[in-house]
């Protein structure tokens, strides 16, 4: 009986250490047992990212990727400037890029729907503006002079972003041009305003603030105008991943915005 007793008796101390023990194990030296979630860890940035953007990017992403590069030694942008409607289709063909920039959210649709891009961003938007010769031969002063007899007008082809936004403001306005010429990008219609081979064209309002003084900017009236949103995404089969997702992040970058609103673009949002 004694043996018994001494036996109950080791086992009621143990069981008031046990609990004893527990009972310090709830407070906050519980969590420091728990492993913490390493930390965050972000891939290198390096090597090329190629980005397909529309022409009227040319001036500000040229200046964007100088300062991509610059944030991230050993990276190299290489862009393909052109028609958002080329390129999307270039794209959708299989074109190797790893960023799609646009000029129309029909055009990055088009690349969308083919697989080829996921969860576009817009980043900017534009609108049109008349620009003629420096000395005006024409005395072009708003968009129903276009419609005059003799008046020899560029516009983008109607497929091509800068197309359609002219479209829109000539229907605005209630005119009816027949262009000298189409142009495959605005930049091909903003040289041709600058050879003197037409009185006037019509494009981005960004593409007349970088032609400076090459060309004469004639501005639309708010209620005659039009715009056209700017989306941009990673392609789902870039080469280099990790590189695009960082270029279309210092882009929607307060420094990337920077660079686009000095060169005339409206915010995206």
């Amino acid at each position: 009986m004694r043996t018994r007793s001494k036996f109950w008796a080791l086992c009621a101390l143990a069981t008031a250490v046990l609990v004893g023990c527990g009972s310090n194990t709830t407070g906050s030296s519980a969590a420091s047992t728990v492993p913490s979630a390493p930390p965050a860890t972000t891939a290198p940035v390096t090597g090329t990212v190629t980005v397909f953007a529309a022409a009227s990017l040319t001036e500000s992403f040229t200046e964007i990727g100088k300062q991509f590069e610059a944030a991230h030694p050993g990276t190299t942008v290489k862009f393909n400037f052109g028609a958002s409607s080329t390129l999307a289709t270039q794209l959708t063909q299989a074109a190797p890029a790893d960023v799609f920039a646009s000029a129309s959210p029909t055009n990055m649709a088009t690349v969308v729907d083919a697989g080829s891009a996921t969860k576009p961003t817009t980043f900017a938007k534009n609108t049109m503006e008349i620009v003629t010769p420096p000395n005006n031969p024409a005395n072009i002063a708003s968009v129903a002079d276009l419609a005059k007899p003799g008046v020899k007008v560029a516009l983008c082809q109607a497929q091509v972003p800068c197309g359609a936004v002219a479209a829109k403001v000539l229907s605005n306005a209630g005119v009816s041009v027949t262009p000298k010429t189409y142009g495959p990008d605005v930049k091909a219609v903003l040289t041709t305003v600058e050879l003197g081979e037409v009185d006037a064209g019509m494009v981005y309002v960004t593409d007349a603030q970088a032609a400076a003084a090459k060309v004469k900017g004639i501005p639309i009236p708010a209620n005659q105008n039009a715009s056209t949103a700017y989306p941009i995404a990673a392609l789902t089969k870039a080469s280099n991943p990790t590189a695009a997702a960082a270029f279309v992040a210092f882009v929607l970058s307060s420094s990337g915005q920077a660079v686009l609103a000095k060169a005339g673009f409206s915010p995206g949002s």
